[in-house]
Parts: structure tokens; C-alpha cells; sequence
């Protein structure tokens, strides 16, 4: 295929995860990872990126930088921009699962949550982006609207093609304009930021809009067989994120990974409650209390993915401590594909499970 020649792998299956272990284990195993990078600063992402470099031996891999673009917040504490009613509401939140608020100055508007102010401005993503550049990195991804153009200037200096994540055709027409060398079509059944349109919809209608560039599946892929259904409908590889939360290596906290060996596929849901945009999470005592009547409703990207992720700084290492009320709340991003996630296993034996029930799969389909 075009694509996979022309960013020299084995194998069109695109690996997205914050956890470096994982990109670099699809990437060792023919396919190609993406570095999710909005958890670092600029310094541990060189850092990170300086292990993967070692770890692939120069086989290519990516990076994916989440680029809002709508607040700078150099200077500004976070306890400053949440409003009165929101924090109320999460210091009830805390008391009603039987966990100690956190205090004022904390997870609500301290180190945590500053942290992540730092990185989704403008500012922090660009920072981020000139430090991925300078890397052996085959791509590097807009993942929320279109690419800037400081980030594809950057890019086409540095010869790296530039992917961009979209929902609708609409979008996916504006990330031409804007630059995007491959389009990601992500169905509404995916993890994180999604629209509404199925993978089967959307797929075939990208990929005709944005001809001749390549297009990647993303949504409700898991396996060969999703795999090859994705080839047949055009797109020229696939993009998946939520089958390597379950893997060995994953990031994934412990007893989240619990809830996603035990989930269905109907244990997940489209909600604002973690970043303020609507993302396609695991169902929880979070999702369901912020879309619940008594909620003052969540904050908009990205206010309410501060709130939401200096609050999981402190839920997220209760649960691993088993306490109740904090395995209730916790969630984290996954897509409907979570149904078929029932076993841990290494990420290569992933790869390669979906190299050969793709090779089954299209020989069914030959004459």
C-alpha cells in the first residue's frame, strides 16, 4: 500500500497510546506507534521520545499533540479560572463517594491541575511540537481540529507528514485545506474525541472527499477482521487506540483495566465530563453525576479537562488502593471495542493476532 511504503513498515496498523512501551512494542513488531504527548511537558516528552528512539532502532514511529488553542494560561492559577459552583460540586462529589475533598489549592487548582493548564495552551503544544521534530519521528498528529499552521510549517521543514483526526466529512474537507498529508476518519464507536457517524458511514464518504490523500480507519477496530473491513471500505490502514489499554505494557491504571475486562460494549458513553468536548469513555459514578440533573454542567475545553484531570490525580490512586467510592469514579477514554477486550496480553501478540485474522479474513473474500 501507498502509505505503508511510504513511511517504511511492515504492516498499516497505527498504534495510538500515551504509554511509550506500547508504541514502541507495535513499532518493533512491523506496525506503527503514536506517542499520545499531551500528558508531558517539553522535557519529559524529549526524554521519552530520546528511549523510543533507542527502543525502535530507527524504525519510524509518531506523535500525537492535542492543540486547543483557546487559553494561555502562563501566570494564571487554575483555582483562578474554575468557577465557585464547579468546585463546589466536586468537593460534594468527593464527600458523597466517601473521599476527602480535595483541598483548595490542590488537585482543584494546584501542581496537578496547573500542569495540565501548561500543556493544552497554545503556547505548551507548540512547545511540544518542536521537541517532537527533533526526533527520528515518521509523523506527527493534530488531534483536535485542524493542524495550525505553525505546526505544519514546522513539519514540511522537518519532511514529516502531518495526520489529522476527523468526524465528519466537513472536517475532514478543512483538514485538507489546512495541510494534513493523511486523514484519520474516526467513527463515533472510538475513544476520546468522537462525532457521531459510524466508521462504516464515515470511511467510505472521507475517503471519496479527500482523494488522492490516504485515509486511516479509526473506531471499533480491534481485530483482523475489523481491519479488513476497514481496507475494503478504502481507507488505506487503521488507526486504534482502545486494544492497547488492556494490553501488557498499557498505562492503564490497574483498576481501570479491571472495569475494561469486565465492560460490554455497552458500558461506554459519549460525555463532556472529561475534557469538556464530548469523549467516548467508560461509563462511571464520574460520567454519570457531571451529565446528572444536579450538575452545574461540565466546563468547556479545556477548564473542565483541568478540573477533571487534577481531580483524577487524587481518584485514580485511591482505587488502586481499592477504596469504593474511587473505583466508582474512576474512568478513563476507551471505545465500544471494549466489549471484545476480556484478556491481557502483550502488545505484539496484538499485532500480530490482527496480521493473521486479517490474512484469514481476506482469503475468505477471495474467489
Amino acid at each position: 500500500m501507498r502509505l505503508t511504503e511510504r513511511l517504511g513498515i511492515d504492516v498499516p496498523i497505527f498504534a495510538f497510546s500515551h504509554c511509550r512501551d506500547v508504541v514502541a512494542a507495535v513499532t518493533n513488531a512491523g506496525g506503527f506507534g503514536v506517542l499520545g504527548a499531551v500528558a508531558y511537558s517539553a522535557e519529559q516528552l524529549d526524554t521519552e521520545l530520546s528511549w523510543l528512539d533507542r527502543e525502535t532502532g530507527g524504525r519510524p514511529y509518531g506523535v500525537d499533540v492535542l492543540v486547543p488553542g483557546k487559553l494561555d494560561a502562563r501566570g494564571v492559577r487554575v483555582a483562578d479560572l474554575i468557577p465557585e459552583e464547579h468546585r463546589a460540586f466536586l468537593d460534594s462529589l468527593f464527600t458523597r463517594y466517601g473521599m476527602a475533598p480535595p483541598a483548595r489549592g490542590g488537585s482543584q487548582g494546584g501542581s496537578a491541575s496547573d500542569d495540565v493548564a501548561r500543556r493544552v495552551t497554545a503556547s505548551g503544544a507548540t512547545g511540544l511540537i518542536e521537541v517532537a521534530l527533533k526526533h527520528r519521528i515518521g509523523l506527527i498528529a493534530s488531534a483536535l481540529g485542524p493542524p495550525p499552521p505553525e505546526m505544519v510549517a514546522l513539519a514540511r521543514e522537518a519532511d514529516v507528514p502531518v495526520a489529522a483526526l476527523v468526524g465528519t466529512v466537513e472536517h475532514a474537507l478543512r483538514q485538507r485545506e489546512a495541510g494534513a498529508d493523511i486523514i484519520v476518519a474516526q467513527g463515533t464507536e472510538a475513544g476520546g474525541h468522537t462525532g457521531e457517524i459510524s466508521t462504516m458511514v464515515l470511511v467510505p464518504q472521507v475517503v471519496d472527499a479527500v482523494a488522492p490523500i490516504p485515509v486511516l480507519a479509526a473506531g471499533g477496530i480491534a481485530s483482523g477482521r475489523q481491519m479488513a473491513a476497514a481496507i475494503a471500505l478504502g481507507a488505506e490502514g487503521v488507526w486504534c487506540g482502545s486494544v492497547w489499554l488492556t494490553t501488557e505494557e498499557a498505562e492503564t491504571p490497574q483498576a481501570v483495566k479491571r472495569k475494561f475486562l469486565a465492560a460490554s460494549s455497552l458500558d461506554t458513553v459519549r460525555s463532556r465530563s472529561r475534557t469538556g468536548k464530548p469523549a467516548r469513555q467508560l461509563s462511571s459514578a464520574w460520567t454519570r453525576e457531571w451529565d446528572g440533573a444536579d450538575s452545574p454542567g461540565p466546563l468547556g475545553m479545556p477548564l473542565q479537562m483541568l478540573l477533571a484531570e487534577g481531580a483524577m490525580a487524587t481518584i485514580v490512586p485511591a482505587a488502586e488502593r481499592g477504596e469504593p467510592g474511587a473505583v466508582e469514579l474512576a474512568n478513563y477514554f476507551v471505545g465500544q471495542v471494549v466489549g471484545q477486550l476480556d484478556q491481557v496480553k502483550p502488545a505484539k501478540q496484538v499485532v500480530y493476532e490482527m496480521i493473521s485474522e486479517y490474512a484469514e479474513a481476506v482469503e475468505r473474500l477471495t474467489p
